[in-house]
């Protein structure tokens, strides 16, 4: 075992490079520089907290068995970080995991009967649910108001709600987990005594497999029912397996008798749920099913700042607006460049700005070089106004008709380089002159009236975040 810090740390490196995709191994090991051994303690200097942080949650098994091979088992790793003028220290001891425990339904210690310890009426049960998965970082919008409600009042009293089961259905990316397993840890800090179980879908369907080789499916069953909050995640995952359904079907009826706790998430509602058989759909019924829909502009920014306040990342306002205005429908997605965009920034010590963004973001979506056309303006004030498109191009005096498209004019002649007489014709064939007219009006509009003047301040603004992009 060598005492040269800079020795032990580029023998990890060696490892972790042979364990790690190499995109991986860039971002996240080559800005670390060891500083500092001291008996079995590696001190590394990493960028920020939020370095930190992310190696925690997302390497840290590989990190333990690098930096055993070189330093035994008794080896532990403590981060160094700079905040404003000095610098900041993070310990990782490395726990190991309690042998008693059983992590998702199997024993540590034994094959032949993974679910139940003979003799103990009560097993200690690992939750699987993950900390930072709670309500305080869950933002509440329009898209997600009933399911996080409803998510509340499961906590404060599991299993006697008329929300049982409680199944949370939507796109992937949108938060299902998230809240689920808020729930979990809700109940975990309000209830001690209560037992909480997060499992996939998958993984419940290979300890099924697990159980039936090894003849141990009554006790699988067993184990299941002692748990008082079951989430079982992705649930249309066990389509069309007959077994697993049939086992899931036994699980279900005995915790519900019971006044036990499930929840589900799927990506679509229970009647959709195509190679479910239909008494298990007839049983997600039950309950609450509750949809998470893709969240609004206004939404997507509170998330990308309460998770980045979350991290004690700053990010400028512009490029938060900038990254939320183009990643539209899946918040997983919305994360991944916020973090990507951290780690580009530490890698290449380079500042964050729009020009940064991007380039990060075009790793993520094709369509970012958008051309401002005055189609594009027509169906952005259309959608502003919740007004069909074609009411534009019509001759309609309706004020609200009237007032959407003299503003699509003017924003036209503004900020394309489009002809008058091309920008009447997209406008039902009027002339120049009308054109004109319209951009009047609006200028009149937004020197009298403050709350046009902002409606207007605030479609220019998310066009031009279109253009620079």
């Amino acid at each position: 075992m060598s005492n040269d810090f800079t020795v032990v740390w580029n023998n990890c490196l060696q490892y972790l490079r042979s364990q790690l995709t190499e995109q991986d191994f860039k971002t996240w090991f080559d800005p670390i520089r060891a500083v500092k051994l001291d008996a079995n303690v590696l001190t590394l200097n990493v960028p920020n907290k939020f370095f930190c942080e992310w190696l925690e949650d997302n390497f840290v098994k590989v990190l333990r068995t690098a930096i055993t091979k070189e330093l035994g088992e008794h080896a532990r790793l403590e981060y160094q970080y700079k905040i404003e003028n000095h610098f900041e220290v993070k310990k990782n001891n490395f726990p190991k995991p309690d042998k008693h425990a059983i992590p998702g339904g199997f024993a540590a210690d034994t094959i032949k009967n993974p679910f139940v310890i003979p003799g103990i009426k009560r097993v200690k049960i690992d939750p699987q649910l993950k900390n930072t998965y709670n309500f305080d970082s869950f933002i509440e919008g329009d898209c997600n108001r009933l399911a996080r409600s409803a998510g509340i009042a499961i906590a404060n009293n599991p299993g006697n709600t008329g929300f049982n089961p409680f199944v949370v259905f939507g796109d992937v990316g949108l938060g299902k987990t998230h809240l689920a397993q808020a729930i979990g840890n809700e109940v975990i800090q309000k209830f001690p005594s209560k037992s909480v179980l997060y499992v996939s879908s998958e993984k419940f369907t290979n300890q099924i497999i697990e159980a039936i080789k090894n003849n141990a499916v009554n006790d699988f069953v067993n184990f299941y029912q002692l748990v008082d909050v079951l989430i079982v995640d992705d649930i249309q995952f066990l389509a069309n397996r007959t077994k697993t359904q049939e086992i899931f079907f036994h699980i279900f009826n005995q915790l519900h008798q019971d006044g036990k706790q499930i929840i589900l998430t799927s990506d679509c509602a229970p009647k959709d749920l195509n190679g479910m058989e239909e008494r298990l759909i007839s049983r997600f019924k039950w309950g609450l099913s509750a949809d998470i829909q893709a969240p609004d502009l206004e939404t997507r920014i509170a998330i990308a700042e309460s998770k980045m306040d979350t991290k004690g990342i700053d990010i400028p306002n512009n490029v938060i607006e900038f990254i939320c205005y183009n990643i539209k429908h899946n918040i997983r997605e919305l994360e991944g460049v916020m973090i990507s965009l951290i780690a580009h920034s530490s890698l290449n010590q380079q500042d964050i700005d729009i020009s940064l963004a991007r380039e990060v973001i075009q790793s993520f979506i094709s369509n970012i070089n958008k051309e401002i056309t005055i189609e594009y303006i027509m169906k952005l004030v259309a959608d502003y106004y919740d007004i069909p498109v074609d009411m534009l191009e019509k001759q309609s005096r309706k004020r609200q008709f009237v007032i959407a498209r003299q503003l699509s004019m003017y924003l036209a002649k503004k900020l394309t380089n489009e002809t008058l007489k091309t920008i009447g014709d997209k406008f039902g064939g009027r002339d120049h002159s009308t054109v004109l007219y319209s951009c009047t009006q609006v200028q009149n509009m937004m020197d009298t009236d403050d709350f046009f003047k902002d409606s207007v301040v605030e479609l220019e603004k998310r066009l031009e975040m279109s253009m620079s992009a």
